[in-house]
């Protein structure tokens, strides 16, 4: 079966190199403008994979320390927790339960003082909810024991303090307590038993870990302040926290990762949504080159469009013709490009080090930088729309151009043949 002549004839102008130097120049404006589409398209897609790349990775060592959704009483401590584990466990999502305690106090060694959360944790339940926790189960978590009063510092925070293990810190509670001489704050000396390291700033500048009865002793608390879930999808956040939320009752208060990140994580998702813009204008600016390429066509081949038209073309047909030629320009641009920036950010892990080592540059050095190499993980999400943009100002691209094509009288354009 034999495609329509506007394919046929659009195709063949678009691929149109020979028949004169005016037919070159045109070929290579219109080889320009794909090529300025392909880059545009391509620097979008790896420019979005490599900020996807970037929050994987600090949401993923975020999750490291934190878990997926917590429930905490209102009230201040948890009267019954495993009541309240048991009803989560009744959500299929939910893999992991974990009670804690999280207290603001100071941690002061001699003269220096910091403020950390200081967080009452069982180990071994903790384990089941956190990464950090069962990777260093059988280390330094195994040295958090009831009764012993250990504590196990964020690397930043021990470092801030000057302490190492095996030296003493002295955690100051809020509140303090009241006795004849006034209010004199409550004060604990804990053993430094080991540090941990999650790549975050925030958590290894300003947490500390304890015993959970420790932690209930020094904070005077009848029981953990709430229980900390671990999902099969932590993408399934907000649903399962909407769900236990109506399940446990108003007095607990349910909250998963992503609003108690809120902040950071709109930061991330306004940042992609202008970087969207700002390189869509690039491509943008190559697609509308196209136009330029169809007025100089339709210039060119106005004899030919008279002749179409007295051999019974219509100006729709006619219309049609440039329109595929600007289609295929752009279609041909958007693929180019997306194959381009696929394979770019499917190996920029590769990309990125050899041009380190032929330049003799660090761009993320490890001194700086939590992460030191340049994460990229491409999404359909994010391609599709760029494709789809991509096509649809290509498109438009070619309105103009092809109606005025289709207003050429062929008389005109033949007096003077």
């Amino acid at each position: 079966m034999s495609l329509p002549y506007e394919l046929q004839v659009g195709w063949r102008y678009t691929r149109a190199g020979r028949g004169g130097r005016r037919n070159r120049f045109i070929s290579f404006i219109s080889g320009v403008s794909m090529l300025g589409i392909a880059l545009g398209v391509a620097a979008l897609i790896i420019v979005l994979s490599v900020m996807n790349g970037f929050q994987k990775e600090v949401r993923d060592r975020m999750l490291s320390v934190i878990a997926h959704v917590e429930v905490v009483d209102a009230a201040g401590a948890l009267s019954d927790w495993r009541a309240v584990a048991d009803a989560a466990r009744e959500d299929s999502q939910v893999v992991g339960v974990a009670p804690f305690i999280a207290v603001q106090a100071l941690v002061a060694r001699g003269e220096d003082m910091r403020g950390a959360v200081v967080r009452g944790i069982s180990p071994a339940d903790e384990a089941t909810v956190t990464p950090l926790a069962a990777r260093l189960a059988g280390t330094t978590f195994g040295r958090l024991a009831p009764g012993e009063f250990g504590i196990v510092l964020g690397v930043e925070l021990a470092r801030m303090l000057g302490v190492h293990a095996g030296d003493k810190v002295t955690i100051v509670a809020p509140g303090g307590q009241v006795t004849p001489a006034g209010v004199v704050p409550r004060l604990k000396q804990f053993t430094v038993v080991g540090t941990f390291d999650a790549g975050h700033y925030e958590y290894d500048s300003a947490l500390a870990l304890v015993h959970l009865e420790d932690a209930q002793r020094l904070f005077r608390l009848e029981g953990p302040s709430g229980v900390q879930l671990k999902l099969r999808d932590l993408n399934q956040a907000r649903e399962v926290a909407a769900r236990l939320s109506s399940r446990l009752g108003e007095h607990l208060i349910v909250r998963d990762w992503t609003r108690t990140n809120r902040n950071w994580f709109d930061a991330v998702q306004i940042e992609k949504r202008l970087m969207f813009i700002i390189l869509t204008l690039i491509v943008a600016v190559a697609a509308f080159n196209l136009v330029s390429t169809l007025v100089m066509t339709v210039t060119d081949k106005q004899s030919d469009i008279a002749i179409l038209r007295t051999l019974g073309a219509s100006p729709r047909s006619v219309m049609g013709i440039f329109m595929v030629q600007g289609a295929l320009a752009g279609v041909i641009g958007t693929l180019g490009g997306t194959l381009l920036g696929l394979l770019v950010a499917y190996n920029v892990d590769v990309i990125v080090p050899a041009i380190e080592r032929a330049l003799s540059v660090s761009f993320l050095p490890g001194s700086i930088y939590l992460i030191s190499r340049m994460p990229s993980d491409p999404r359909a999400s994010d391609v599709v729309p760029i494709v789809l943009v991509s096509l649809l100002l290509a498109f438009v691209a070619t309105l103009y151009p092809s109606w005025r094509a289709s207003r050429v009288r062929p008389a005109e354009a033949l007096r003077y043949e």
